[in-house]
């Protein structure tokens, strides 16, 4: 097949653009930056296009001849972004990969948006059924661009939404390469109890998810949560990791609001810098913020199975980091 990928040089598209390149499938790319793993797509023979999904020509000359779009490009969080960018690209954007879809003919659609359109999560686990709070602007847009599918698929265009829980893996250039770091040191400073849950997928789980959404046959007009078998306990999570590194962890707790205040104060002193703060309530309420949910919908309908669990992905992740000198 002629394939689409959408924030196809990203952590998670070039997951995805890799597999699809190795089983064969001509693939297209469309993203607004190189990304870490851009040579290696384009030697493998990948044709990337950079530029944004907000860019409705692009669009649609890229869409051109495919017969499955991947759409997981997203405007993700950026603390001092106008709230238009969001807009532009996660709600516009997806408005305008479906119109290019439809005009050529694509026979599905695999829409990727996020579990945080639930929000802190109260009573988990979680289904799709659950309420929607988003917590942030991000999540808020992602939601409003899974609220574009139904007047596309009224038009007769197949899509799928899925809604990873937190990804992680090789090439995670952010939240899980802080979180190494932070455990490599052997003291890892635990804002609250430690006791929140979290729900993490293994990038290659998330992977066969998109694969196993872009069957035409399956999970047309449906939404589902993906992540891996279980969730743990942020104790449970550092610990974990500190396993993987082979090293002995001590966690110490620390009051979490003090560090709220502080990311509060520096969210205010950098605002009119116009570039992110070091530190912001978003981040800091990662401590404090509960993830827990039930892939029994996509396991039922999709026949999607994570195949890699908890300690096998930390210990693929951590091989990576350290194998690119990063811990």
């Amino acid at each position: 097949m002629k394939i689409l990928v959408t924030g196809g040089t990203g952590f998670t598209g070039s997951h995805l653009t890799r597999r699809l390149l190795e089983k064969g499938h001509q693939v297209v790319v469309l993203d607004n930056q190189r990304g870490i793993f851009y040579d290696e797509l384009q030697k493998m023979g990948a044709e990337i296009f950079l530029g944004s999904v907000a860019d409705r020509d692009l669009v649609m000359k890229v869409t051109k001849g495919c017969q499955v779009v991947h759409h997981v490009a997203a405007m993700f969080r950026k603390v001092n972004l106008p709230k238009k960018v969001y807009w532009d690209v996660n709600v516009e954007g997806t408005r305008y990969v479906f119109d290019a879809a439809l005009k050529h003919g694509v026979e599905k659609v695999v829409n990727c948006s996020t579990c945080g359109v639930h929000g802190d999560v109260k009573n988990g686990p979680a289904t799709e059924n659950s309420p929607i709070t988003p917590a942030d602007y991000y999540q808020y847009s992602k939601y409003e661009g899974e609220k574009v599918v139904p007047e596309y698929l009224d038009k007769g265009l197949k899509i799928v939404t899925l809604r990873p829980t937190a990804i992680y893996g090789p090439g995670d250039p952010e939240r899980f390469l802080m979180l190494y770091r932070m455990v490599s040191r052997g003291t890892f400073y635990m804002f609250g109890n430690g006791n929140s849950n979290y729900h993490p997928v293994y990038v290659e789980n998330l992977v066969d998810a998109f694969e196993l959404a872009a069957d035409s046959d399956k999970g047309n007009g449906e939404v589902y949560l993906i992540a891996d078998e279980h969730f743990c306990t942020l104790n449970q999570l550092v610990t974990s990791i500190a396993e993987a590194l082979g090293i002995s962890l001590k966690i110490r707790h620390i009051p979490f609001w003090p560090l709220w205040t502080v990311a509060f104060g520096c969210e205010l002193l950098y605002k009119p810098l116009s570039i992110d703060p070091p530190l912001f309530r978003r981040r800091v309420d990662w401590f404090r913020q509960n993830r827990a949910f039930s892939i029994e919908k996509a396991r039922r309908e999709l026949a999607y199975q994570p195949k890699v669990g908890l300690r096998e992905g930390l210990a693929r992740t951590g091989e990576w980091y350290k194998l690119q000198k990063l811990i």
